[in-house]
């Protein structure tokens, strides 16, 4: 982009005030939600509320949080839990996208991975797939350690091991190893 470029984008965006009405405030809030996978609310318009309020009921029967920090994690969980659900679904059309060819005759599931090329939206659902599983276990430990301490039981620190992959020359991966490691005691090991 060119210096007069971007100076033109300032002053526009100095002049640019954002949606003013409450409509438009509620339009533009929705402004990142594409799939609804990183979207700032669990349920979407096109979900099914009373199935969402069911399974996050179960949920927090089954967490059983006291207080609201224990409830915060359990809301973090509910919703990681469901937008992995949502991943699902959005893995599943993209494998039906994905089967027929551009003159949509079917083709087959295979074809999907063919088809998907470079621009791999299998890739992108893995990705966040993966985040999303991340969150969920790390809000799951984290009400854990909450409702352990809760019953008066010892709480470890949680446990950090720094590890080194070395790419061998021919290809493979070397043994990792671990630097090293804090235990639940805070002292170092290696």
């Amino acid at each position: 982009m060119t210096p007069a470029k971007l100076e033109a984008n300032r002053r526009n965006a100095k002049r640019s005030t954002g949606p003013r009405t409450v409509e438009g405030k509620a339009l533009a809030a929705k402004n990142a939600t594409r799939h609804g996978l990183l979207s700032g609310e669990a349920l979407l318009p096109d979900d099914d509320r009373a199935t969402f309020e069911a399974f996050a009921g179960a949920l927090r029967a089954e967490l059983a949080p006291a207080g609201e920090l224990e409830a915060l994690m359990v809301d973090r969980v509910v919703a990681c839990a469901w937008r992995l659900r949502r991943v699902l679904r959005v893995e599943a059309e993209l494998f039906q996208e994905g089967r027929f060819d551009y003159a949509d005759t079917e083709r087959g599931i295979g074809f999907a991975f063919v088809k998907s090329g470079g621009a791999d939206g299998f890739a992108t659902v893995s990705r966040y797939e993966a985040g999303l599983e991340r969150s969920l276990f790390r809000a799951l430990h984290e009400l854990q350690r909450l409702q352990a301490a809760r019953a008066g039981e010892a709480v470890p620190l949680p446990v950090a091991v720094d590890v080194d992959l070395a790419v061998s020359g021919g290809g493979g991966f070397d043994a990792p190893s671990a630097t090293s490691a804090i235990d639940a005691t805070g002292a170092e090991g290696g």
